[in-house]
């Protein structure tokens, strides 16, 4: 798809309404306890900036539910960006009251202000049209660079590109470009990596998936529903019949189509999920009924890693175990290493695998680490995101 950019577009000298994705975890004193999000949004006020334009920069901040939460303001996310960037930031409280529409417009060239949490305002989810209207008579252009906010068809996201000229951001023009290759003619082989918890959740990506790629991994709390569905014991782990049922039709799915599902042979398993619990290590087979599967084992580590580091184009998101618990993390961090270790196209979201990458220093020899979460999915699953369609470059 063709999108409008803010490389084609003259920008010089333009007042922009930058829609960036802040949505960090905060830290017990409110700053950013992970500034991946904000460091990506960077280039792109750089490239304005550079062209003497205004960056009014606009995201969201956790779940306020429509009410303004002194928990989730944006201070620390603009201290954050301030001492990422080396600018100088302007955060306003407020986000379309006339004052901050005042503030805006003396701002100068080369100054930069963040509004307030959009989420203080219960018209910003209800993509109501007044308060799109509102947010754009803030600037001249608008400018989406909040590529894990795109499946969402909210004011900022979808609802002010009604009003002004509409443009991507250099963040979602690269999110878009790097998987939009896992969709649309990937080297191969391509092998996928799933992680997480619920069949539910990844059902639809993992039906995707399966139609695309030569070989399809699985770990994590997902992995016991097929791993149930093909008549091994998962112990005392919580796995419900729908999900099971549901693992069940995939696997003879793929099975018709020839395709490889890799399950664990052998599994991590503790008497409690809990840093200090009992663990060990067994075969699918001799799962204690008692206990609970935490992660996969050292054999599936090793197959799944020597198949990831001999793909040309590779895709992982979620943990393959518990992997806030040190001890049971090992199954994701062999996973980090051997994506790192890829030589071919290699993508990886969701918030806990980008965190093994980050923690092993590895990020770097990554060739696209996406922002996005649900976005990520949504758009690998073949679906339209609406803070994508309203860039969508006019014939």
């Amino acid at each position: 798809m063709k999108l409008a950019s803010i490389t084609e577009y003259p920008v010089r000298g333009k007042r922009a309404l930058v829609r960036v994705d802040f949505n960090v975890p905060l830290g017990k004193d409110g700053s950013p306890a992970d500034d991946t999000r904000i460091r990506a949004a960077i280039p792109t006020v750089n490239y304005l900036l550079e062209r003497d334009a205004i960056p009014v920069l606009c995201s969201h901040l956790g779940r306020p539910a429509g009410k303004p939460d002194p928990s989730l303001r944006m201070d620390g996310v603009a201290m954050r960006l301030a001492q990422l960037s080396g600018l100088k930031i302007r955060k306003l409280d407020g986000v379309v009251e006339p004052e901050i529409g005042r503030a805006v417009a003396g701002l100068k060239a080369g100054e930069i202000a963040l509004l307030e949490n959009l989420r203080f305002y219960p018209q910003e989810e209800a993509n109501d049209p007044a308060f799109a209207r509102a947010l754009a008579r803030l600037a001249d252009i608008y400018v989406n660079d909040a590529f894990g906010t795109a499946h969402r068809a909210h004011a900022s996201t979808a609802g002010v590109a009604a009003y002004l000229p509409a443009l991507a951001g250099l963040l979602m023009g690269r999110e878009l470009a790097a998987l939009g290759k896992l969709l649309e003619d990937p080297a191969r082989p391509y092998v996928a990596v799933l992680g997480g918890s619920k069949v539910a959740d990844k059902l639809p990506i993992l039906s995707s998936l399966l139609d695309r790629v030569d070989a399809l991994l699985m770990g994590g709390g997902m992995a016991n529903a097929f791993l149930a569905a093909a008549g091994q014991s998962i112990g005392a782990s919580r796995v419900g019949s729908e999900s099971v049922e549901q693992a069940s039709r995939f696997l003879r799915r793929a099975s018709d189509q020839g395709k490889t599902v890799g399950l664990p042979v052998d599994v991590v398993v503790a008497r409690t999920i809990a840093p200090d619990a009992a663990f060990r290590v067994v075969g699918v087979d001799r799962v204690p009924p008692d206990w609970v599967v935490v992660d996969i084992g050292p054999e599936p580590a090793r197959r799944f890693g020597d198949l990831v580091q001999t793909a040309a184009t590779v895709f992982w998101n979620g943990p393959l175990g518990v992997y806030e618990i040190e001890p049971f993390a090992g199954g994701t961090e062999s996973m980090a290493r051997a994506v790192a270790n890829c030589g071919g196209h290699t993508v990886v979201g969701g918030g806990d695998s980008v965190a093994a990458l980050e923690r092993l220093g590895l990020t770097g020899a990554i060739r696209h680490v996406s922002t996005g979460g649900g976005a990520t999915l949504e758009f690998l699953e073949g679906r339209e995101l609406p803070g994508v369609a309203c860039l969508r470059r006019m014939a």
